[in-house]
Order: structure tokens, then sequence, then C-alpha cells
């Protein structure tokens, strides 16, 4: 949610900041905003509702000459998207100007305290709030800035990502984090700031993550200084970033989620690399080596995610479940992290998240290790937080995700699952080896059958015409199959904005059957596995209410094909491996659906990538 980009340097901020903002387009925003220090050391910030491009065409006959400056993109929390309540915020002095992702918990009282004191506002945001504390603070005690920030934060109840700029101090840039992403990029003699590593590494692969309660202090012509907000110093760690700018671009692809899908067979495969290997004999992840003991003598696995994260839980569920034998809870996060949930040391805890700042899933990876519970990520963004609070984890390694609909982080999540799950079934053993290389075998030749999977995609851009004007759909599957019919309702939902629901095939007779007739589209994943039966009759139920039946087949299928309107026909695999197949053509369905309607692919209405407030 939201993005912040600095710079300071020698170049000229502008092009750079822009370039930035347009980078971190798919965390999601509504407005966007950017403040420069000119040469004359006026302060000049402009900002405007809606896209980048609709700053740039406001700014165009505007100074925004200067070698230091801050933007951002906002998501509203609090105040309706408008000019007023974009960032970046002056105070009153119109001195100081801040940016500022998160939410600023008691930014009422802190208000209320500031008006008894003479300051007004002109934004309903909590941002402003801050921005104003932090120049009270300033100018009723004589600091320096970074005092001051440290002061007020001290104040501060909430999640905060901040860039702070100073006309007084025409060369630096103050930042602090607290559950919120800040990355600060060191390149030659400059400076560059940002929300996550995309903005950064078109100039520089050298990086420090800032930590919670950590506030950086960016000057042109020193070192970076980091300290607390108890003004301790702390030794900033540099990392290199292994992100190459291709990643970032669409490469002849019309959407990044388009792009994104027909990735997947290579991510997958940069996924298995180095885990499972040549001959196909075995499987190792590094963090069960490493913690071998604790993951296999747990009592109990507790998943925690959020939405498309949650249903590739969910398919983890019934992966450890079915091999290891372990008992397994899937939570959402958001509700895991506030109804006191029994946890104890026997527990392991699996956070998955693509962002790995997800919110909720910080929340409770927290209160589990406070639980003493063992805690196991699952994440894509390498350096993230979530990597960092947990004891061990996996990265899924596909690659930066910037369509905001999730595509190849849930294929990813679900590879490392089944691996996770065959790695401790076999230390277990609790899989005969036979089943174990048959499986093992399969996920080696998922790649090439993804490959297969995106042939379908002309077959499915002309279904998507009939069904543009729907205004409902339901999505049934079973088994392995009903969570991919959950994350194939949720695609629909999030990026053409029609109403769908998916359902375990069977619960189809508790309810929602009342919905069936000759106008609803229902999407059915009838794959030949175990309950190949099962679904053929919640088929011919569908039929016999003049449903419209968009079925998804193994190849050669002679059954279903007969019974459908529209039959699509998929590789085959092993059961358990289904969903990385059967996933891609309703990613397809749901994009093409919501090309034919016009619609932000991309950048959907009201949805941010990184949820970084719960």
């Amino acid at each position: 949610m939201c993005g912040i980009v600095g710079y300071v340097g020698m170049r000229e901020a502008y092009p750079i900041l822009i370039k930035g903002l347009k980078r971190l387009e798919y965390r999601g925003y509504d407005s966007a905003g950017v403040a420069i220090i000119n040469n004359n050391q006026n302060l000049n910030v402009y900002k405007a509702k809606g896209k980048v491009s609709e700053l740039e065409a406001y700014i165009s006959d505007k100074d925004v000459s200067g070698t230091i400056g801050i933007a951002h993109t906002r998501w509203a929390t609090h105040g309706e998207p408008c000019k007023a309540n974009a960032h970046p915020h002056y105070s009153s002095s119109e001195n100081i100007a801040l940016i500022h992702n998160g939410i600023i918990e008691n930014y009422a009282v802190l208000k209320n305290r500031l008006q008894e004191k003479g300051y007004t506002f002109k934004s309903s945001t909590d941002t402003e709030v801050l921005v104003q504390l932090i120049e009270y603070i300033k100018v009723s005690k004589d600091l320096d800035l970074l005092t001051a920030v440290q002061l007020a934060l001290r104040e501060v109840i909430g999640a905060y990502a901040i860039a702070v700029l100073d006309k007084e101090r025409p060369s630096e840039i103050i930042a602090a984090r607290k559950s919120s992403p800040l990355v600060v990029g060191i390149g030659d003699n400059e400076f560059f700031l940002a929300s996550d590593a995309t903005p950064i590494v078109e100039y520089t692969d050298k990086v420090v993550y800032l930590e919670d309660e950590e506030i950086a202090l960016i000057r042109y012509g020193e070192d970076l200084k980091v300290v607390n907000i108890q003004n301790v110093s702390v030794t900033p760690e540099i990392q290199t970033v292994a992100l190459n700018i291709g990643q970032l671009e669409k490469g002849g692809y019309p959407h990044f989620m388009l792009k994104e899908i027909f990735e997947q067979p290579n991510c997958i495969r940069d996924c298995m690399r180095g885990r499972i290997n040549v001959e196909g004999t075995n499987v190792v992840l590094s963090a069960i080596i490493d913690h071998k003991e604790k993951l296999l003598k747990a009592k109990r696995f507790i998943i925690v995610a959020c939405g498309t994260s949650w249903h590739a839980g969910l398919i983890g569920k019934h992966l450890i479940e079915s091999y290891c034998r372990i008992p397994v809870e899937v939570e959402y996060a958001s509700e895991f992290r506030y109804r006191d949930p029994v946890i104890d040391e026997n527990d392991v805890v699996i956070a998955i998240s693509q962002s790995g700042e997800t919110a909720d899933t910080l929340a409770a990876i927290d209160l589990a290790r406070r639980c003493g519970a063992f805690i196991y990520g699952i994440c894509n963004s390498v350096g993230s937080s979530i990597p960092r609070s947990t004891h061990t984890g996996s990265y899924i390694h596909v690659g930066p995700e910037i369509g905001v609909a999730s595509t190849k982080a849930f294929t990813g999540q679900v590879t490392v699952l089944a691996m996770l799950a065959l790695t401790l079934a076999k230390n277990k053993q609790t899989i005969n080896n036979n089943e174990f290389l048959k499986i093992v075998g399969e996920l080696m030749s998922i790649p090439d059958k993804m490959e297969k999977a995106i042939q379908t995609n002309n077959q499915i851009a002309s279904i998507a015409k009939v069904f543009t004007y729907a205004h409902n759909f339901i999505y049934l599957g079973r088994g392995y199959s009903y969570p991919v019919a959950l994350e194939g309702a949720l695609k629909l939902k999030e990026i053409s904005y029609i109403h769908a629901e998916g359902y375990p095939a069977a619960e189809m007779k508790h309810g929602p059957i009342a919905l069936i007739d000759e106008e609803m589209p229902v999407v059915v994943i009838a794959t030949h596995n175990g309950m190949y039966d099962k679904i053929l009759s919640n088929i011919q139920e569908i039929k016999a209410r003049k449903g419209r039946v968009i079925a998804f087949v193994s190849e050669g299928d002679e059954v279903i094909s007969k019974l459908a309107d529209i039959c699509i026909e998929l590789p085959q695999t092993t059961e358990c491996l289904d969903p990385l197949i059967t996933t891609i053509p309703l990613q397809l369905l749901a994009y093409h659906i919501a090309v034919c309607k016009g619609k932000d692919v991309d950048q959907p209405r009201n949805l941010a990538k990184s949820v970084t407030v719960e």
C-alpha cells in the first residue's frame, strides 16, 4: 500500500522521483505528490488526485528543479482521495514536508492537543498531524530535525514509514519506519529511498533495509547514519539486491498480469532449482536441514495468511495432512491475531505472504512468537519484514510480481508447500518411496505442463467475450480443486469487478443451487482425479437447472465434455499437483474478461499489492 520515493545527490531529483512512483504504481494508490527543495532553498510541494500521469500533467509548467526530494502515492485510509489529502503534507510554516505510509492510531488525541496550541489543519489525514507534531516539537524546544522526529515518533501509536524534508536542512532527508517497509539505496555520492527496491535497482544494487523504530539520516556528501528513536546508533547492514531491471518492464505484453501468467513455467523452474536433484530422487529445503528436529516433532501446523496466500495455505493443509500425517489449521491472519488462539512451543506456524509486509500476517507472527511457537515463513520478496521476523523459511523465487492480482506468487507458494510436505514426509517416513518418487517426478514435469495450459489462452480469450456482461459467477471444485475455485473467483472479482463465489462442489446443494439458472455461468474444475464421479454428478445437477457450465477437464475427457457448454482440456497430473495446472486458465479467464470490460487489469480499483495496514 502506498509508495515512497526519495533522492539526495547531484542529479535532478524530479525525473528520478516520477520514475520511482511509476515503478511503485503496482502497490495501489489514489493520489500522488512530490516535494522538492530547489536551488533557492524553496520547498515546493505539488500533488494531484488520480494517477501519476495526472500529477505530471499538473506540474508540467511548475518549478521542479532541485537535487533533493521526496514523492508519494497514497492509498486512502483517513480522508477521501483528493488533492488536500494527498501527500506530501506541509507543516504550518511550510518549512517541513512529510510523506507517510501506515496509520497513526492515536492521531485524534495528538490533533486535539495541537489544535489547543493553535495549530490548524488543511486535510483529514493522520499524516498531517504527524508533520505538525514534528514542527511543534522542533520549534517549541528549539531542536534539530532528527531529534524532533525521534521525540514525535515516541508519541505515535501505529505503523509508519516516513520521509521528511526541512528547507532549513536542504541536503538531508530523515526517514523512519515501524511495521511498514522502507529501503535506502546507496549509490556513488547519492542516496535513494523507497518502499521497496523496485525504484532503486536501476541506479544501485546496494541497499539497507531499515528495521522497526530505526531512523536514517540521509545527507549528501556523508555516509548513511542510522539511529533508533532512542538515539542509539545502529550499524547499517548493506545488502546486494538480486533484481534486474528487465523484470520490472512489461516486455512487450499489454499488461504485467498477462506477462506474469506466461512467466509461470520458468518461475516454477526457478522455484525448484537447487531444491530437487537432477535425477528427481530427492527434495532438499535448507530450512528443514537446519531445523529438522523442531519441524519433525511438531504436534500441529498453523498456516496464517491473507487473500491468495490463504488459498495456497488451504492446498498446503491438504498436502501436509495427506503426506505427513500432521494436523494443520489454516487461519486468516486478520482473525488469528485477535481471537486469543491456543498456541504453544509444540506448534509450527507457517506464515505465507507474497510481499513479506502484510500487516495482519506480521502481527500474527508476533503473537505466535510470544506464545513460543516456531515460525516458518514462505515469501517472495527477499529482505522484506516477514523473512526477518521468522525463525526460518523458504523464498518462492518467482521474481517481482507487479500486477496487483497475484498469479505467479500463488503457484510459487503452492510449489514450496508441496516441496515442504514431501521433504517432511520423507523424513518422517510417512510416505512410501514409490509414491515419493512419483510425485517428485510429476513436480519436475509441471513447468512443461504449465506451458501446455498457457496454450489455452486464445480459446479462453474467445470464451471471455461471451461472459463479459455476466453479473455473477459460481466456481466449483472438490478436494485440492476447492481452493483453486476460491482463487479463480477471487481473481475475477479483483480485476473485472464481477461478483463471484467459490464453493466446494458438494456444498452447492446446501444453498447456492438456488442461484442456478440459464443466466448463471458456473466454472467447474473437473479434472480426472479420485473425485471425478462426484464432480460429474454436480455438473448434471447444474445442467438439470439450465446452468451454463464452463468445465476445465483433463485431456481426452469424453464424458464431461458432452455435458458442459464449454470445455477446456488441460494436461493431466497427479491429483495433489492439479492446482498448479488448473489455476492458470482461471487466471486467463479473469484477465480476458477484465480486458473485454475495459478495466485497469494491473491496478484494479481500491486494491493495493502490499497491504501494510490492517
